[in-house]
This record gives C-alpha cells, sequence and structure tokens, in this order.
C-alpha cells in the first residue's frame, strides 16, 4: 500500500528506533494546558478500530498524541492499525500543497481512498475517524517578538524548523482539541448510488478540512493585520474620506490637517492586541484569580463554541464591576476561545494600565461624539473592519457600571453601531452571521463595595488612576468568594431580523433605514433580559434576599434555612431564567458561607441562633438581592396578593396583578411568560405544592396552620414590595397634580423625593430604593404601555390610568396604604 509522500516520511521517522526516546522527551517536557473534550467523554465505539486524523503532518503532533492517548487510556495513536485487510498509521493527517517553483502547487489526494474501497465492497472495515487540532502557543497578531513570532501557532503552516522551535518555546502552552468521531460508513450512506470512491475520498477530506478550519478559527480568530496598516486602511476609507472633504468644504481645517486628525483618533481608538500579553495575562489573571476568589465557576460554554467557527461573536456581559473586563478574557482564553476586542471608556486609557489594557485587547471610546464628526465616522469605521472581518468583540450595553445591582436599561450606541455594520456587509453582500452572546457575571462579594454606597448617597464618581488601583489591590488579602460566568442564550442578529422586521431588512441597501431607531432599544431590551436569564443565585444573594425582606433586618437561622430551601426549590421547579444557576451545598453552608464573607452575623442565642446586618451591612446587601431579584417577580408578586386578602379567584387574581405586571417586568427585565394567566397557573399550583396556599373549591387561600407557612409566603412577597410602593407613590403624585401638568422629569425628580422621605420615615437605609434612574425608567415603562403619553412635552393620562391605579392599591393592606398616602400629602 502506498501513502502520500509527507505521510510516509513521518511513518518512516516513527518506526525508527528513535521514536519511543523521542515520544517520552516530548511527554517530559510538554505541558498540555486545555485538553478538549476530556479523553473520557469521547463518543468512541470500542468495537470500531479508531484512526486519529491531523489537519497537516507534523511529527511532534504525531508524537504528543501518541503520549496523551497512552496516559488517557484512549486507543493508541502510535504504530499501526489493522482495519479489515488493510494495515494503516494509527494517526494520519491531510496532506498539504506541494509547491515547485517551476508548476502550479497541488494538493495530493486524502489518505482514506483504499478505506473507502474496502468499506464500498462490504461490511467490514468501518473505522472511526477522530480528528485532532494540537495548537502550539497561540498567535492571534503578528506583533509578539522575534521568538514567538518564529514559534507560536497561527494561520500560517510551519516548516520543519519553525516547528521545532514551537515546541521548545511553547511546550508549556499547548491546546489539544478532539473533534467528534466520523464514520466513513455514513459517508457512504449519504451518496447516491453505487459510492464513488475519489468523491468520497474528496468528501471525507473536505469535511475534515471545514472541521480544522472553524476549530482554528474559534480558537485563534481571524488574522489581525498590523496596527498601523489598520489605522491608515480606517483613515483612507472612503466614509473618512467624505467626512473630510465636507467637513473641508464648510470651511474647517484644511483637508491635510484632518487627516492628521483622522490618524490621531485611530491611534487613540484602536487596540493593539499582542500574544505576550495575552500569555502574561493569562498567568497574572490565573495567579489573581486563585488569589481573590475561592473559584471560578462557568456554565453555558458550550453554546459560544457551537456558533464561534463561523460568527462573528459579539460578547454583551453585565456590568457590575471593573474585573469583567479582565474575568470574561480570561475564561474564553483558558477554554479554548479567542479573546475579544473590548471596548473600553477611555477614562481607562491611563499610564500604566491603558497600554496593558490595549495589549489585551482594549480599545477606547470617549463618552460622547455626538458633535464629532469625524471621531464618529473614524470609530464607525474602526468597528465596522472588525466586524465584517469576524473578530470577537465585546462591549457593555448598560454603558456603565450598574451602583444598584439591578440590570441598567441598554444604551443604544454600541448597538446600533453594531447593527449599522452587520446591514452596510449584507448591502455589500458579504454579509457574515453575526450572533450577540449575552454574559451574567455574579460575584458572592466586589472590590467596589464602598464606593458605590458612596456614589448612590450622592457622593461623586472618583476618576480612575493608577492611584485608586493600588488602593483596590490592598483588599486582596480580603476573602471575596466565588465568581460565576454563566452564558446566556445567544441571539443570532439575522434570524432576530427576520423575526421583528421581516424579509425586507435583506433586500435593502440602507444603511440606517427608518426601521432602526425603533429597533435598537428592542434589541437593548431583549438582550438585557437574556442576561438576566442567566443569573447565577449564590449564598450571599440569597441569604440577603430574606434578611432584607424582614423588618430590622434580623431573622431566626432556623427560619432562614428554610426560607432559603423555598427560594431555591421554586428555582428548581418553576425558574425565574432558563439558563440561571443555584449554587452547591445546602442552605446551613450557605448562611456559614456569607457569615464567612463578612456580609452577615451570626449571634448566639440560648432559644436559636439568629442571623443579622447591621445598617452598613443591610445597604452592601442591597445591591446582591437586586442582581438576582428579577427571578422571584412572578412568585414574588402573587404571594404579595396574598398578604391582606386571604383567599383568591384565579380570574380576579389576575385582573388584580394584570396592571402593574408588565410594568414591573420591564423594570426588573424579566422575559414575562406568554400568558399571565397561565403563569399565575402555574405559580399557584407550586405554592399549593410547597405548603404555603391550599385550595378551597375554585379558589386560593393562605394556610392557617402551620405558622411558619405564613411567615414563610410573607417573606417571599415582601421581595416586591419596594417595586410596588415607588409605584404607587409615582402614580399618587401624577393623579394629584392632574394630566398634562407634569414633566417627565419633575415627575421623576418628585417621586424620587417622595421615596426618600419615606424611606427616612421608616428607618430604611437603602439608597438604590430611591434612585432617580428607577423613576426615569418608570415613567418610560407607563409610556411604552400606553398608560402615559406626551402633549406639549408634559405627561397626559386619562381615565383608565386613574382606574388602574385605584384596583392596583387593593394589594396594600390598609396600613401601609395609609402610610404612603401620608407621606404623598405631606410631601
Amino acid at each position: 500500500m502506498a501513502f502520500p509522500h509527507s505521510l510516509t516520511l513521518v511513518s518512516r521517522v516513527l518506526m525508527t528506533p528513535l521514536r519511543a526516546p523521542m515520544e517520552r522527551l516530548i511527554a517530559a517536557w510538554v505541558e498540555t494546558r486545555l485538553v478538549e473534550p476530556p479523553p473520557d467523554a469521547l463518543d468512541l465505539d470500542p468495537a470500531l478500530p479508531v484512526l486519529y486524523v491531523l489537519p497537516r503532518p507534523a511529527l511532534s503532533d504525531t508524537l504528543l498524541l501518541a503520549s496523551l492517548t497512552r496516559a488517557h487510556g484512549l486507543p493508541p495513536a502510535g504504530g499501526r492499525r489493522t482495519v479489515g485487510s488493510l494495515t494503516l498509521p494509527a494517526c494520519l493527517a491531510l496532506p498539504v500543497p506541494r509547491r515547485r517553483p517551476w508548476r502550479r502547487a497541488t494538493r495530493p489526494q486524502a489518505p482514506f481512498r483504499a478505506l473507502i474501497e474496502q468499506r464500498g465492497r462490504g461490511l467490514e472495515g468501518e473505522v472511526q475517524l477522530v480528528p485532532v487540532s494540537i495548537f502550539w502557543g497561540r498567535a492571534p497578531g503578528k506583533r509578539f517578538g522575534f521568538w514567538k513570532m518564529l514559534s507560536a501557532d497561527s494561520w500560517r503552516l510551519t516548516g520543519r524548523l519553525r516547528r521545532a522551535l514551537s515546541v521548545l518555546v511553547n511546550g508549556k502552552s499547548v491546546e489539544i482539541h478532539f473533534g467528534a468521531p466520523l464514520r466513513l460508513g455514513d459517508l457512504l450512506v449519504e451518496a447516491d448510488g453505487p459510492p464513488d470512491s475519489a468523491q468520497t475520498n474528496r468528501k471525507a477530506a473536505r469535511l475534515l478540512r471545514v472541521h480544522f478550519r472553524r476549530l482554528r478559527t474559534r480558537v485563534l480568530g481571524p488574522d489581525l493585520s498590523h496596527r498601523r496598516t489598520l489605522i491608515e486602511g480606517v483613515a483612507a476609507s472612503p466614509e473618512v474620506r467624505r467626512v473630510i472633504g465636507e467637513l473641508a468644504a464648510d470651511g474647517r481645517p484644511s483637508p491635510a490637517r484632518l487627516e492628521r486628525r483622522a490618524l490621531r483618533y485611530g491611534r487613540e481608538i484602536a487596540s493593539n492586541m499582542t500574544y505576550p500579553v495575552l500569555r502574561f495575562m493569562d498567568g497574572l489573571l490565573r495567579r489573581l484569580w486563585n488569589r481573590l476568589y475561592d473559584g471560578v465557576e462557568v456554565r453555558g460554554l458550550e453554546r459560544v463554541k457551537a456558533l464561534a467557527g463561523d460568527h462573528t461573536l459579539v460578547y454583551v456581559p453585565c456590568h457590575r464591576s471593573h474585573i469583567d473586563y479582565l474575568l470574561l478574557s480570561y475564561v474564553l482564553y483558558r477554554d479554548g476561545l479567542m479573546p475579544p476586542h473590548i471596548a473600553a471608556g477611555r477614562n481607562l486609557d491611563m499610564p500604566l494600565i491603558g497600554p496593558l489594557l490595549r495589549r489585551g485587547g482594549a480599545f477606547f471610546l470617549r463618552r460622547s461624539f455626538r458633535d464629532n464628526r469625524l471621531y464618529a465616522t473614524v470609530f464607525n469605521e474602526y468597528l465596522h473592519r472588525l466586524i465584517s472581518r469576524g473578530h470577537p468583540l465585546e462591549y457593555f450595553i448598560e454603558g456603565g457600571r450598574s451602583r444598584s445591582g439591578r440590570m441598567l436599561p441598554a444604551r443604544p450606541g454600541m448597538l446600533a453601531m453594531t447593527l449599522r455594520s452587520f446591514l452596510r456587509s449584507a448591502a455589500g453582500g458579504t454579509r457574515r452571521p453575526l450572533a450577540f452572546v449575552p454574559v451574567y457575571i455574579g460575584y458572592e462579594r466586589i472590590i467596589e463595595n464602598a464606593s458605590y454606597q458612596r456614589e448612590l448617597r450622592g457622593g461623586r464618581k472618583r476618576r480612575e488612576s493608577p492611584l485608586a488601583l493600588m488602593r483596590v489591590l490592598g483588599q486582596l488579602r480580603q476573602p471575596f468568594g466565588r465568581v460565576a460566568v454563566n452564558v446566556g442564550e445567544p441571539l443570532v442578529l439575522a434570524d432576530y431580523l427576520d423575526e421583528t422586521v421581516g424579509p425586507r431588512w435583506r433586500h435593502g441597501r440602507e444603511e440606517r433605514p427608518e426601521w432602526l431607531g425603533d429597533l435598537v432599544p428592542r434589541l437593548g431590551e431583549t438582550l438585557g433580559r437574556r442576561i438576566n436569564a442567566a443569573a447565577a443565585l449564590n449564598p450571599v444573594n440569597l441569604v440577603a434576599l430574606v434578611l432584607l425582606a424582614t423588618p430590622h433586618h434580623a431573622i431566626e437561622a432556623s427560619l432562614l434555612e428554610r426560607q432559603l430551601a423555598l427560594l431555591a426549590e421554586l428555582q428548581r421547579r418553576l425558574p425565574g431564567g432558563t439558563h440561571a444557576s443555584l449554587p452547591e451545598g445546602e442552605p446551613a453552608g450557605w448562611i456559614d458561607q456569607a457569615v464567612g464573607l463578612g456580609m452577615v452575623e451570626r449571634r448566639a442565642h440560648p432559644l436559636g441562633d439568629i442571623v443579622v446586618a447591621d445598617a452598613a451591612r443591610a445597604a452592601l446587601l442591597g445591591w446582591y438581592r437586586n442582581n438576582v431579584l428579577h427571578l422571584f417577580a412572578l412568585a414574588g408578586l402573587t404571594a404579595f396578593a396574598f398578604r391582606h386578602q386571604a383567599s383568591h379567584h384565579p380570574e380576579a387574581l389576575e385582573t388584580l396583578l394584570a396592571p402593574a405586571w408588565p410594568i414591573l417586568t420591564r423594570e426588573l427585565m424579566v422575559a414575562p411568560p406568554a400568558s399571565l394567566q397561565a403563569g399565575l397557573a402555574e405559580m399557584l399550583a407550586l405554592l399549593g405544592d410547597l405548603g404555603l396556599l391550599e385550595r378551597e373549591g375554585e379558589h386560593w387561600r393562605r394556610r392557617g396552620e402551620p405558622l411558619e407557612a405564613g411567615e414563610c409566603l410573607d417573606l417571599l412577597g415582601q421581595l416586591m414590595q419596594p417595586s410596588l410602593e415607588r409605584g404607587y407613590l409615582l402614580l399618587s403624585v401624577l393623579l394629584d397634580a392632574g394630566t398634562g401638568r407634569l414633566t417627565a422629569d419633575e415627575l421623576a425628580g418628585q417621586s424620587r423625593q417622595l421615596a426618600e422621605r419615606l424611606a427616612l420615615l421608616s428607618g430604611l437605609d437603602a439608597p438604590e430604593f430611591f434612585d432617580t434612574r428607577l423613576f426615569v425608567s418608570l415613567v418610560e415603562s407607563l409610556e411604552r404601555e400606553g398608560w402615559l403619553w406626551q402633549e406639549a412635552g408634559r405627561l397626559a393620562f386619562d381615565d383608565r390610568l386613574r382606574e388602574a391605579a385605584l384596583q392596583s392599591r387593593r394589594l396594600f393592606d390598609p396600613a401601609l396604604r395609609h402610610r404612603l398616602q401620608l407621606v404623598t400629602r405631606r410631601g
């Protein structure tokens, strides 16, 4: 049996006496940073022989694979394998084109034809082909030092000398990726009529090459051109040249001066991602996470890997901490995905930190550039080139970090620019699939605790500086618990446009169609809900949910355990988010974890321990509660309805909750059930199963016994009381003023003042309760639902709003209603 030249060369070396010592040397020198999937997870049929397939001939890859398969008990990749009547090397490689100076490059045939002919003659000779990709270092760009440039894996094929250098230089950073086994018999079944061995051979090779190319794109990303060349290309693009011409014609600076300014803007914006910095930051962050946190839990990354090979990925994480910038890139790099280019505020482009972030993939943008056409055009062109070339991106749709712990409404800027870039590529006929990847990042404790509380109380946001970073580093000795990175349901943009806009977007040639302005807020809301649907419950936010529902932020440890178990069971049986997660362990351990992090205090008592939080801790816990409050929106609202009215008919309950429910879902950014009626029916049945309610004919009622059931139901209902109180205050201000009397800003401002007054009179030290943005969002939600509209810049309404407000007041017990009325009247 004759094999291609490159295969024959490798097999000759492998059959020499040097094979065993070379394999031992490779095994001793190399450290595999990642093996994916784990070897024991490969779905191999033990009854069928296995042949491993490499994307190109490489002795180092073959030796390393042989060592790995032996160490993990896989079918050996060394030696030869008998398949039917054929004897083949256990490790094959796809051939590479042979280049000769005097002739065109030709691609030799793939080495499967003999196998295919044998398999086509009968049932014997079935074989499993397992594709294997091995990366010796990872090089996303070109500017990273002489030895790294020579040796790191990139898109260029490597010669023997460069491969030897790669083994020496990158032997401590090797990734191995196994593909799904491919059976030759499946290819023959798909063929029409008698199998053509030559055609099936080409088909097998094509399928494997597609797999290798997709995986290489996923791991290495597209080839990144030289930064200077990219910036010059942006400044010389037709769009930038057009704006320069228009500005020069208006009597602005000369074209030459505007061209220099465009280049300066490009250098200010563009990232400079380099391989040594990624490697350095990988090692640095690994040590940082090990010191700062007890672990980083990642869920749902398989949804990203399914898209990474042929989609441009835009990661849209929630923004809770400065750590977010580093954490997601670290997780992606660690798990074999290309780190994204990250949109960062220009305030982070400070001495020492800025250059490091820029080389790690950050590109910087100004807070606002609406009045600077040239800067806006340069930034749009730079972003378009990244997107059109398939580079993964990351930006925070909220704009800034959430000081209240809630998911903030999406800002339109980056989303609109991404949409326009996608439409521009589609109009040019070079459409590449684009997918948004929502990511929820959850902390048990954040490093910005103190600064967030100060800013919520009206303090000025301090400017970032290296000195401020040094102050943060001083906290590294404190415990910060665990971190969760949960990937939500990706949103494929083309499918979303088909669903919301229809097929007209595919035939348009406009970069800014008339429907774009309405679509961007809807897209932001959808992404916000998908981020929240992947929320991570942890011991701290679970304890915060319960403890802050008590009047004095103190609760018996036994009751706290029962309530924590109730919240966990609600999430298991009727999840508030499709990809939300629960912590490991039991409620008693969760309480100990919160105590160990210093978030609550456990006080011993002869009649049973009590868990308490002083005023300062309670204010901090509000941030963590708000991270996950949305997961219990329907459960909390349903329980609240039973606080002072013991019995409800399901239809009457739906009528009572219907006005408040859509406003609440928009405030909390939670995807509502398709039908409130069906959602309520499920929730009532679940609360009945959990012993909090009981059915009496067609009505649901509170249970009289045991008393613990009533306590648990009240604590659950208390979760939604702050949101309902804010709505009550705002409607009271609006109805007292009358239609057409207040602007949106005036209504939000007066409502905030009343909420602050209520908080002070109630002894509630929770600045997020009277956060102005919550009232602004509430006004916008009422407008979106059609309860309010603008007339001459002022808010107008009709009797429908008055009737809905009167109906919603029935949710409040008389004492609470009286307290709220006193606050509004005296205010």
